[in-house]
């Protein structure tokens, strides 16, 4: 039998080092999990002291070295990488030789998982305990993956948390996927009426005009038609300061949303303006659900986990309301009070969080509340897709077929005064 070094962590979330004979690295690792220790790194006896040593010294320079300007992982990769490594290390793998599977599983196909995975590992290695390493890499690991797993570490149920995270980021990405390709179709359709309302304004209208005024001198054209030549001279005239003015106001607008006021407004304004209101209180409520009863049922307190939900909402008028739960919560209340006084989430959602706390199953409640709102979400989008088509295609008909219009009812008078 070989003699393997380890480094786990106990029930306590306590780090535990030693020695430990078995007759591969996978026994060694099953042998130490029915210790109840749940191990970070298994390595042969006398082997890896030179590889500690440089990773020791890697780790004292900020871990994996890639803290400023790290990779970053997009969500699928990321989802795919947890799901995977969740299945390696419920095979028995020790996790330094699980990432490592994984870096080598993605050179040349994944750069920035190799080099995550690389990072993680030599990190590990090093001492670090997992959640330590990937707090080296914010922009692929939020605070809600890194406090889940350190959660995880502390109850040593590292694969269980795993799982969690992936499906907690295949739902998001589901529900995500699902409400970004119900607004493909409206803005490809309002984009190509806006073009071919521009083309017809710039390229086609000043020549009809040009033609109307030779034809048909001193005569009265309808309303509409003067209308639309107006709106077309005005464009000519003012090309210039009307494309400034679109793209500054654009640039302007980004620049608001990006201070908090101006993203509370925009905010408070869309859950309270239809049509598109209802889909963005449920997507709102369903991940707020699926967030904190993920959190918590990973292990993470309260208070850590309402702090997380808020930090990683990406809604101002959503962290304001959590902001008053978690201070709610602080100051020993509950959290219905709070989330009714907000006025953001649905009665339904208070209700259940109520009866959550009332009977200590909150974290399976919130879960259970989240698959309600996120087949809500679905139903809501499907029904909003069916109701856009005809809206955007009336719409387009009416704007093109309104120029067209104006258009040809002078040309009835050409045609008649050229047959008199």
């Amino acid at each position: 039998m070989a003699r393997f070094q380890y480094v786990a962590v106990d029930g306590n979330g306590k780090e535990r080092k030693g020695v430990i004979e078995a007759n591969d690295d996978k026994e060694a690792t099953n042998r130490l999990k029915q210790q109840g220790l749940f191990p970070t790194s298994v390595v042969l006896a006398g082997g890896a002291q030179k590889k500690a040593g440089a990773g020791q010294a890697k780790a004292a320079k900020g871990g994996t070295g890639f803290r400023f300007g790290s990779p970053k992982i997009n969500s699928k990769d990321l989802s795919t990488m947890t799901r995977q490594l969740a299945t390696l290390l419920e095979a028995g793998l020790p996790l330094v030789r699980a990432l490592r599977t994984l870096e080598r599983q993605a050179k040349g196909s994944v750069p920035a998982v190799n080099v995550v995975c690389k990072g993680l590992a030599d990190a590990v290695e090093a001492g670090a305990t997992f959640s330590e390493a990937l707090s080296n890499f914010p922009r692929s690991f939020n605070k809600l993956y890194v406090s889940m797993i350190r959660a995880g570490e502390a109850s040593g149920a590292m694969e269980v948390v795993l799982v969690r995270l992936a499906e907690f980021m295949e739902k998001a990405q589901r529900i995500a996927g699902k409400v970004k390709s119900a607004m493909v179709y409206p803005i490809s359709v309002l984009t190509i009426s806006l073009a071919i309302t521009a083309g017809l304004m710039i390229f086609v209208i000043p020549k009809f005009a040009k033609m109307f005024e030779e034809m048909l001198p001193g005569e009265t054209l309808p309303g509409i038609t003067n209308f639309v030549i107006a709106v077309s001279a005005a464009m000519m005239n003012n090309a210039v300061g009307i494309a400034v003015g679109v793209v500054g106001g654009i640039i302007a607008f980004r620049l608001i949303l990006k201070t908090k006021p101006g993203a509370y407004v925009f905010d408070l304004v869309a859950i309270k303006v239809p049509p598109f209101n209802g889909l963005i209180i449920k997507n709102i409520s369903a991940r707020f659900c699926r967030t904190l009863g993920t959190l918590m049922g990973s292990g993470v307190a309260v208070l850590q986990a309402l702090q997380i939900v808020k930090d990683t909402s990406g809604n101002e008028l959503v962290a304001r309301a959590i902001q008053n739960v978690h201070d709610a919560v602080k100051e020993g209340e509950g959290m219905t009070r709070p989330l009714e006084e907000s006025r953001v989430f649905p009665l339904m959602l208070c209700s259940m969080v109520e009866v959550g706390e009332e009977t200590g199953a909150l974290p399976d409640m919130l879960n259970r509340v989240a698959n309600v709102y996120e087949e809500e979400v679905d139903r809501a989008v499907e029904g909003m897709t069916a109701l856009i088509e005809p809206i955007m295609i009336c719409f387009l008909a009416v704007v093109v077929g309104g120029i067209v219009v104006a258009l040809f009812a002078p040309m009835v008078k050409m045609i008649d005064k050229l047959g008199g």
